[in-house]
């Protein structure tokens, strides 16, 4: 762990948002899948315990991974769903427990699509009937086009769970819009092949991520921070690209979106992993790049995830003034304490590395460093220090039999309800 000088840490000077909502500092949690959700997809007291110890660390605001709005639409066995109040009293002790220690609990609200292991769900549905590329086709079904009265109905869901979120106590909203789950596959022209109000055109692929915010607006009002998780592109061939995204994030700006996160990927491109110059590595952030973009266009607060190594390239790219908040995920999995050490102007003690199990065919895949990570966070849930030496095939193996065996539950839990 080295110190260094700085004459200023910028990580410890707050941000007020267009609304009026100050968050603390500039370091967020962003978002990752947790999958600690009972197999009836309720929240639990390992959700409570893993962001109280994110939240002791002093970071200034954490965002839930991938909380589902049906039951339905599952990403992964044990995804926590909002659809109503059944689990209210849990809810507000999460919100609770990060809010109390002066952190911020946005909840990243999500709904999967296509992007769903076979069986978990009795349906599928996506922009359009479109199957995955050939290496994910043993992995993922080909989805059934949604007709007009679903994706209304979806709509709806989700301005429904962000109101739950606000009445728990949560502090904002976050769409996921990225990484290959169901908002993105209506922008992407790869996966959206519509010709109705829902396709064809940029504008009309954008129009049901603009409804879905126009509703949680709504249903949240004015007041309470809402924020985008977008894709900078899917670095994917005829998918969505910048200039696609810099379109978008434009209309949300007009609109009056509060906060930004910029991102990349897909599980088929894999997440969060950009194309890298050397001046890019040099920078630490993957997208900051197109950060500066955005910021040229729009003066919304950005956030950024992924790249980010130390507190001294931290601070570098925030005093570049490209983005606003430096958004860290992969290594609060393997270091929960690392804000603390950060907004003192030091380094963590762990560093991320690649996760690999050895298999050309298995490392290849996006998903596999969700897989890794995801073990991790459960270590945290149960009380338990992260490990961030274990081996990637074992904890591949431990995934895989633990979604199938999720996969199962799941469906026995359906039959019985």
């Amino acid at each position: 762990m080295t110190h260094l000088q700085l004459k200023t840490n910028l990580l410890n000077q707050p941000l007020t948002l267009p609304n009026g909502v100050v968050i603390p500092n500039r370091l967020a949690k962003a978002a990752t899948s947790e999958t600690l959700a009972t197999y009836s997809n309720n929240p639990t007291d390992k959700h409570v315990r893993l962001y109280q110890r994110w939240a002791a660390s002093g970071i200034g605001m954490i965002i839930t991974g991938n909380i589902m709005i049906d039951r339905r639409a599952l990403g992964e066995p044990g995804n926590v769903v909002i659809e109503d109040e059944r689990d209210f009293a849990i809810l507000q002790k999460w919100a609770k427990t990060v809010t109390q220690q002066g952190s911020q609990l946005w909840a990243q609200l999500n709904h999967p699509g296509k992007q769903s292991p076979k069986g978990l769900n009795v349906r599928n549905i996506s922009a359009s009937a479109v199957p995955f590329g050939v290496e994910m086709q043993s992995l993922f079904t080909t989805p059934d086009e949604a007709i007009h009265a679903e994706i209304i109905e979806i709509i709806q869901r989700f301005g429904r769970s962000a109101l739950i979120c606000k009445k728990a106590g949560f502090s904002g909203i976050e769409i996921h819009a990225a990484h290959g789950y169901l908002i993105n596959q209506f922008l992407s022209p790869l996966h959206n092949l519509r010709t109705d109000e829902w396709g064809g055109t940029p504008e009309k692929r954008r129009k049901f991520l603009m409804d879905v915010y126009a509703e949680i607006r709504k249903q949240v009002g004015t007041d309470f921070p809402i924020a985008i998780k977008l894709n900078s592109a899917d670095f994917q061939k005829g998918g969505f690209t910048e200039e696609d995204s810099l379109e978008v994030i434009k209309a949300l700006a007009a609109a009056g979106i509060d906060l930004i996160e910029i991102s990349g990927g897909t599980y088929e491109s894999g997440v969060a992993k950009a194309p890298q110059k050397s001046s890019t590595i040099a920078r630490e952030a993957f997208f900051i790049d197109f950060a500066e973009k955005v910021r040229a266009q729009v003066k919304i607060p950005l956030m950024v995830t992924g790249g980010f190594r130390s507190v001294d390239g931290m601070n570098q790219a925030l005093e570049s003034n490209a983005f606003d908040i430096v958004g860290i995920a992969r290594l609060m999995a393997i270091d929960p304490d690392a804000p603390k050490y950060l907004l003192a102007g030091t380094n963590s003690k762990q560093t991320v590395q690649p996760i690999k199990t050895g298999i050309k065919k298995i490392d290849h895949l996006g998903i596999m460093e969700v897989l890794w990570y995801t073990q991790q966070l459960n270590r945290i849930a149960q009380g338990k220090t992260p490990k961030p030496k274990e081996s990637g095939l074992w904890a591949f193996i431990k995934s895989v039999v633990r979604s199938g065996w999720g996969t199962y539950a799941t469906q026995r839990t359906r039959i019985k309800s």
